[in-house]
């Protein structure tokens, strides 16, 4: 698909022009400007120019919020885990879904696909490829103009008396600004999860399905992966196709899950109706999702299975490891299983230590677990560390006034999904998500800017009658 018509793309930003121009958006810039210390104050410093960092700086933007800094620390057109650490081929959400586009047509996916391919290509389209939904989220930013700045790091959230958060960065300097977005990802609580057991290995003998791996190196290797979710399949998927001699896929699990949950009950009652859930039922509806597990796409599957020197073991997790060699031991309940190389694909965990950028807000955050016991026997690790998020995702304080600065730090990224449901992990309502989080931070900027603002109401005084428009007149006096 590289018979990319230029002509059709002009059009349709041409389209998208004219939407915006139509519905009058952007908004006009409204938020006073602010200095201190002499340094400009930055509104929102949005951290992550992923798929949810983008959404989130195009919702402020169209709400007339113009200062607005987005920083990544990947290179352009490597942000997020779509070119990076992903590995499956496409993607499983339907190419239908409108994903980011914020209620603008000519911002899908759908559009940007048609303009350059034209409609029999689209209907032939099975699902996204993995590199195309980046060569898309490419363009939005470019027609949305999102200010990435890539090659930034955020080193350090330094809150400060004033109210302002200082943010401090690797490369860009300090920078001062209202309020802050962690729009940092999967793992943007935390990092990759990996068992204890893996401590005092080797890292020549392991990896996480997140971290980059050299598959070419993995040809001739007998190599192991733990997990059955999505990411454990297309690790897999990759050392077969990289020419592996022998995949075996260790499963806990005595089968692998098959339905997925949360699709089936896909609803805009869901998107806009489960953050206003009680506690006890956002804790019900999540605990069956994660209890039952996701299962790994089909064709992701197949793509695995159809190898015959791949092997699935159901019921065998991993018990032990031990380094022999120049192999490693892998203790198993059917024996022990000597290979090359061992990936897991073990998801991620929220563990603020491996946040630096946090450290000094850290000790503050409240979690699910400091305030919420959950029902007799529905227990789960995952659900007691998610973050428990205000209704504008911001933090909230262990103890009340130990750290206002909290309130300021907005978590929109997907440790979110207990408190708001899955509008930040995912393609599905994201656009959802991005424009709860803007509305909520206009509606902060205007409260806390009210002197401003009244005395702009104040000074305003631009005539809209200019005096001749209808002449006054004497009262008759009616005869007596």
């Amino acid at each position: 698909m590289n018979d990319v018509t230029p002509t059709g793309l002009l059009a349709l930003e041409a389209r998208l022009r004219q939407d915006l121009d139509w519905l009058e958006l952007p908004g006009k810039p409204w938020v006073p400007r602010r200095e201190a210390e002499g340094q400009p104050v930055t509104d929102v410093v949005v951290m992550g120019a992923g798929m949810c960092g983008l959404a989130a700086q195009a919702a402020l933007r169209l709400m007339g919020i113009d200062n607005v800094r987005v920083l990544d620390r990947a290179p352009a057109g490597q942000e997020g885990p779509w070119v990076t650490y992903a590995r499956m081929e496409t993607l499983r959400s339907p190419k239908t879904l409108a994903g980011p586009a914020l209620g603008l047509p000519a911002l899908t996916f759908r559009a940007w696909f048609t303009a350059q391919f034209g409609t029999q290509a689209w209907e032939r389209l099975g699902k996204i490829p993995r590199g195309q939904w980046m060569d898309y989220l490419g363009w939005y930013r470019r027609v949305m103009g999102v200010p990435v700045e890539n090659g930034v790091a955020v080193t350090l959230l330094r809150p400060r008396e004033d109210g302002l958060l200082a943010v401090e960065t690797d490369t860009a300097g300090t920078l001062l600004a209202r309020r802050v977005v962690l729009a940092s990802g999967r793992d943007g609580l935390g990092g990759s999860y990996v068992p204890e057991m893996a401590e005092g290995i080797d890292r020549r003998f392991w990896a996480h399905s997140r971290d980059p791996v050299d598959f070419a190196a993995l040809r001739g290797k007998r190599v192991a992966v733990v997990g059955a979710g999505a990411s454990a399949m297309d690790n897999a998927a990759t050392a077969l196709e990289a020419g592996c001699a022998r995949l075996d896929m260790l499963v806990r699990r005595a089968r692998l899950p098959a339905i997925n949950k949360f699709t089936g009950i896909a609803s805009q009652g869901v998107v806009h109706g489960f953050a206003a859930l009680p506690d006890e039922w956002k804790w019900r509806f999540l605990h069956h999702v994660f209890g039952e597990q996701t299962p790994p796409p089909r064709d992701s599957t197949l793509r695995v299975s159809r190898h015959p020197h791949a092997h699935l073991h159901l019921a065998c997790p991993v018990l032990g490891l031990e380094q022999h060699g120049d192999a490693l031991r892998v203790e198993t309940p059917e024996g022990v299983l000597e290979v090359d190389f061992l990936i897991f694909g073990t998801g991620f965990r929220v563990d603020l230590a491996e946040r630096p950028e946090l450290a000094l807000v850290a000790e503050h955050i409240r979690f699910w677990c400091d305030r919420f016991a959950p029902p007799d026997g529905l227990a789960q690790a995952e659900l007691e560390a998610s973050p428990d998020l205000a209704p504008d995702f911001a933090f909230q304080e262990k103890v009340p006034g130990a750290c206002p600065a909290l309130s300021r730090i907005h978590c929109f990224n997907y440790p979110s999904t207990l408190s708001h449901g899955k509008l930040t992990g995912d393609i599905p309502a994201v656009s959802a998500g991005a424009q709860r989080l803007a509305r909520a931070i206009t509606r902060h900027f205007f409260v806390e800017d009210r002197e401003q603002h009244f005395a702009s109401l104040q000074a305003f005084a631009t005539p809209e009658l200019q005096g001749d428009e209808w002449p006054a007149c004497r009262v008759a006096v009616a005869a007596a």
